[in-house]
């Protein structure tokens, strides 16, 4: 079984990465590091999947604000809590925005179709998205990579391949949980500020 999974994961693995990267992707990213410390993932594409969905999903999400901004879609996400207020922060310091709404966990969707629906060049975007996904890429990709030299310290230099799944699984739960942790308590506070 789990020689299965590892066959999947070194297969399709980076397209997952790339996938999963486009939205909220810090668990993907993560994991991306994790598995190219442990080769079973080459590190530059590992690194560059991440960068590229990093860098595409908040293209695609700039790209529905400017282009699609009369739509239920776009329309729903501007009624969701905090949106005016990262509107209002976007419109205040543009640069701050693009290059740091990456890391407010639970925003990032709302954050890019604020950008789009705001008054930003488009190309400015572009080189402020693209400095974003690179340092958020070596931050959460390292992270990963640093994960794996840990797991190698404490199981030895040749760890199982079960070994690196399930060190995996247990990096991947670890983050989804702290991030749904953040993003929940992010959406209590705001909503409690918004309301007042």
């Amino acid at each position: 079984m789990t020689e299965t999974i590892h066959s999947l994961i070194e297969q399709y693995g980076l397209i997952a990465v790339f996938v999963g990267c486009v939205a909220e992707g810090e668990t993907a990213a993560i994991l991306a590091g994790f598995f190219a410390h442990q080769a079973v993932f080459v590190p530059w594409q590992a690194f560059l999947a991440v960068f590229l969905g990093a860098f595409g999903g908040d293209a695609a999400f700039f790209l529905a604000g400017r282009r699609f901004s009369d739509r239920p879609f776009v329309q729903r996400l501007k009624e969701r809590p905090g949106f005016d207020r990262a509107f209002d922060l976007l419109q205040r310091h543009p640069a701050l925005y693009v290059i740091g709404n990456r890391y407010a966990y639970g925003f990032r969707l709302v954050g890019g179709v604020a950008a789009g629906l705001s008054s930003i060049p488009a190309p400015l975007f572009i080189v402020l998205n693209a400095i974003s996904a690179v340092i958020w890429t070596m931050l959460f990709g390292g992270i990963g990579y640093v994960f794996g030299l840990g797991a190698e310290q404490i199981l030895g230099a040749e760890l199982y391949k079960h070994q690196r799944l399930l060190f995996g699984l247990g990096i991947g739960v670890a983050a989804s949980v702290a991030g749904w942790f953040a993003a929940h308590h992010l959406g209590r506070r705001t909503a409690v500020t918004d309301k007042r």
